[in-house]
């Protein structure tokens, strides 16, 4: 039987755990990048330093996308057993949020 909070969107809230920077902390990046190092800002975020300059330079992001792509895309990465893992490791996520009244129906 389906957790209640199945269906319950987490994408974009607090929550979300695949996000590590706010379009804020996006945006402060911005504004010290004339002040302080990739790898200073990196530490200070606690992201890797690749995460930084794809911030500043969204051409490289672009082009790091289009090189994936030409190596099979996201398909190279894919473990079916893994992928089953981490759905179910997401779910129950959602269900203890659930249950402690962090999210609702």
């Amino acid at each position: 039987m389906p957790y209640k909070s199945e269906k319950i969107r987490i994408q974009g809230t607090q929550y979300d755990r695949r996000r590590k920077l706010t379009d804020d902390d996006k945006a402060a990046i911005i504004k010290l990048s004339a002040e302080v190092s990739i790898h200073g800002l990196a530490k200070m975020y606690n992201v890797d330093r690749r995460t930084i300059q794809f911030i500043l330079y969204p051409e490289r992001h672009t082009h790091s996308l289009e090189l994936r792509e030409a190596r099979g895309g996201w398909r190279i990465y894919y473990d079916q057993d893994e992928n089953a893992k981490v759905k179910k490791r997401h779910r129950a996520y959602k269900q203890k949020l659930y249950k402690e009244g962090l999210i609702k129906c």
